[in-house]
């Protein structure tokens, strides 16, 4: 528990640093047609949604109002800061048996489930910005994210996200894809075809259509469509994976009032 929160302090912390070198107006190269400030009111809104899940207080929270908020505030770092504060105060307080919803697969207790993906959250977003303050996509060496953070952020991606049914990623035919790291020696089966795909925490039986490999931080930023340092062998699935596996809000209010673009892939 306490290493998620680490992280999501350290994302927290390195994005509003890169916020401050890229400026509020520049662009990101990882979410085109966003800017620093959108992705700004964009996390702060997502960490209220977690904090309002964890102490029980969602009723009436408009995600929309929360982001535009964001948008429009005097001092967004400032604004962003707080939110992320109230997050961390709220999972510290949260009983370990919290009673609370969550909405991947496989995960762990809502406490540690919100936790951990409120780490990821930041952790992406982070690089997010370094991009913008880079002006390119940043190499993973770049990105200061511990390995078995990143694997940990595979495992949620594969297990978590990829086998839901709202998953947009179908083949045809049946593919079975490896994924592995070649510093924490972590390996994943996915079963791709018409149906949701099932991950395994293994690799491959009988040996797969396509293998994903590379170190844990290049390969967690190549399946988040923020790094160009994945390596595949096989069957070419990239391109229908980086088309298909964005997950991301929609927000017409804010995109009506403000004038911002749809959300960036998370």
């Amino acid at each position: 528990m306490e290493r998620y929160l680490d992280a999501l302090r350290q994302g927290v912390d390195g994005l509003l640093e890169h916020a401050v070198a890229a400026g509020p107006g520049a662009d990101v190269p990882t979410c085109p047609g966003w800017t620093v400030r959108d992705l700004v009111a964009h996390l702060g809104m997502v960490q209220r949604w977690a904090t309002a899940h964890v102490t029980a207080t969602l009723d009436g929270f408009d995600g929309a109002l929360v982001e535009d908020e964001g948008a429009r505030a005097d001092d967004p770092l400032g604004w962003l800061r707080e939110g992320a504060d109230a997050l961390v105060t709220a999972l510290e307080a949260a009983p370990d048996d919290l009673e609370a919803e969550f909405f991947l697969t496989d995960a762990p207790p809502p406490r540690v489930a919100w936790a951990r993906r409120q780490a990821h959250e930041a952790t992406v977003h982070a690089v997010d910005v370094l991009s913008a303050a880079l002006g390119r996509v940043p190499r993973a060496a770049e990105a200061q994210i511990a390995a078995d953070l990143a694997t940990d952020g595979i495992d949620e991606l594969l297990a978590g996200f990829l086998p839901r049914p709202r998953t947009r990623l179908r083949l045809d035919e049946p593919l079975v894809l490896e994924v592995s790291t070649t510093d924490t020696d972590s390996a994943w089966t996915v079963h791709l075809g018409p149906d949701v795909p099932r991950t395994a925490h293994q690799m491959a039986a009988d040996g797969p259509d396509t293998r994903l490999t590379g170190e844990a931080v290049a390969v967690y930023l190549g399946l988040w469509n923020r790094g160009e340092e994945l390596h595949a062998d096989g069957v070419d699935v990239l391109e229908e994976w980086r088309a298909e596996m964005r997950i991301s809000w929609g927000r017409p209010r804010v995109a009506e009032t403000a004038g911002l673009p749809p959300s960036p892939p998370t």
